[in-house]
């Protein structure tokens, strides 16, 4: 089942500008469907098969000479090789659109990019599906449990998988072969045991001391660990908000997954009704009301501009500001299914400080299913600018 992608215009759009468009983002977040669905007319060769990979490996120019004017490259990383060899043809013709290339191993394919491929190559990041993705599908996003525990992977929802086994073949993968890959992790069991940590922290402030502890290895360790989440996609950070507030501020991000079906998996909750009582279960739907805001981010093309904001007593605290130009955008996320008075008053102290505050809103579930869609889809164009 295809569904439709809202970053597909926005890629179009870089075919027309740049003779190399990468895509990347997380690990089965659906790069080669979309590219594929996007690009029929280009030749589609995968670095996941063996015997392609090795000719590209052993003689990248008769490599791409054997392909089409135009060729979609799948896992390039794993080819690095061919960076140069891509670059030696976009300057011999430059044709806008030639090569697309997909991969999820960011370290290494922005390596090669900025050593062979620098004002050559476009870059376009594609998270899992959003909110309104699924929604225009037909795919019922009714349930705050279910899509929480679920979470928003292509494999869940357009190929059906399981929740439970998809996560533990997703996690599996990625500790086994990219961690392996990336990183001297010496033990993958405590590598493990900081992810579930980390999950068991999920819209905290990072606190590399206190994970450092728990683990049992070196804060340095956890900082090189959590780098390596970032890159891969697995975490991202929300940076808090600097401003001349007249007071001291937090200085540390807040983390979150770009998943919340991994976070579900990693915590052990097994199914949408365990999610309803779980104790993180508030912090979980920040997070995707966190992601969401990303994914409308990428998909428009746009930087994020996110950041939460908090000063260092914790009296004043909004979860997410969004920054436009001079202006401000703040959003209280909330899980509960019914508005209350109270859940503004954060937003009202913060409309003291902040003479460049612009709208306010409040983000919460709602009590059916539309408007839980309906608070999203508004999120959606929040983060969006117009």
């Amino acid at each position: 089942m295809y569904i439709e992608r809202e970053i597909t215009p926005y890629i179009r759009k870089l075919a027309t500008m740049f003779p190399v468009v990468m895509v990347t983002g997380p690990r089965q977040s659906g790069k080669s469907t979309l590219v594929k669905e996007i690009f029929p007319e280009h030749e589609y060769v995968t670095m996941d098969d063996y015997s392609e990979l090795a000719k590209a490996r052993n003689a990248p120019d008769e490599f791409l000479a054997s392909k089409s004017e135009l060729v979609i490259v799948d896992e390039a990383q794993k080819a690095p090789m061919l960076f140069d060899a891509i670059k030696l043809e976009v300057d011999k013709r430059k044709t806008m659109g030639r090569f697309i290339l997909t991969g999820s191993n960011q370290p290494e394919l922005f390596e090669k990019v900025s050593e062979s491929l620098a004002g050559r190559v476009a870059i376009a990041e594609l998270m899992p599906f959003s909110f309104s993705e699924l929604n225009n599908a037909g795919i019922d996003i009714s349930q705050r449990d279910t899509m929480l525990y679920k979470g928003f992977m292509p494999g869940i929802h357009a190929d059906g998988i399981d929740p439970e086994i998809f996560y533990s073949g997703y996690l599996r993968t990625y500790v086994e072969r990219d961690v392996r890959k990336l990183v001297n992790v010496g033990d993958l069991g405590l590598f493990e045991t900081f992810i579930q940590l980390l999950a068991g922290r999920v819209g905290q402030l990072v606190n590399r001391d206190s994970l450092a502890n728990d683990v049992g290895v070196g804060k340095t360790t956890i900082a090189r660990w959590i780098t390596l989440l970032r890159t891969s996609y697995i975490v991202f950070t929300l940076r808090p908000y600097y401003n001349n507030f007249g007071k001291r501020i937090t200085k540390a991000p807040k983390i979150y997954f770009t998943d919340t079906g991994l976070v579900s998996y990693l915590l052990g909750i097994n199914s949408p009704k365990e999610m309803a009582t779980h104790p993180l279960m508030g912090n979980i739907f920040e997070n995707m009301v966190m992601a969401e805001a990303f994914k409308a981010r990428f998909n428009a093309g746009k930087r994020p501009k996110l950041y939460f904001y908090r000063n260092s007593s914790g009296t004043v605290e909004i979860d997410l500001l969004r920054e436009d130009g001079l202006n401000l955008y703040a959003h209280e996320i909330k899980a509960s299914a019914t508005f209350n008075e109270k859940m503004t008053r954060g937003l009202k102290t913060f409309a003291t400080l902040a003479p460049n505050l612009r709208r306010s809103t409040v983000i919460y579930s709602g009590a059916t299913c539309m408007p839980i869609a309906a608070n999203f889809a508004d999120t959606s164009a929040l983060m969006s600018d117009n």
